[in-house]
């Protein structure tokens, strides 16, 4: 699935519009728990969550993830956008809840790893 796809699927807003919607994502983390995902997620492309501070892009970078989703309707602020254009972390938004956006994109072939 390409980002373009989660973009579409989610009707998501793309907050980065000047990095590259076309790469390619096999797998995908729902979590509002930083912690969770450095513990227990390897190998996810994108990021579904609603915790909104910049430790999330640094949290992804760290995790080589292509893609942040913030779901019900969050949006980064000013800091975390610089950081994910820095990173080459596409970062999306959307009013679905995460057990929603989860709930497509798995019904979507978008597995968990």
């Amino acid at each position: 699935m390409k980002i373009k796809d989660i973009i579409e699927l989610l009707n998501a807003t793309n907050l980065t519009p000047d990095l590259d919607c076309e790469k390619e994502l096999h797998s995908a983390c729902g979590s509002d728990m930083m912690s969770d995902v450095l513990a227990y997620v390897k190998d996810q492309a994108v990021l579904l969550t609603g915790l909104n501070n910049p430790q999330v892009i640094r949290t992804a970078d760290m995790m080589d993830m292509l893609c942040v989703v913030y779901v019900r309707g969050k949006k980064p602020d000013a800091l975390s956008l610089k950081l994910a254009v820095e990173k080459d972390i596409c970062v999306l938004s959307t009013d679905k809840p995460l057990f929603t956006c989860c709930g497509i994109l798995y019904d979507n072939g978008l597995r968990g790893a």
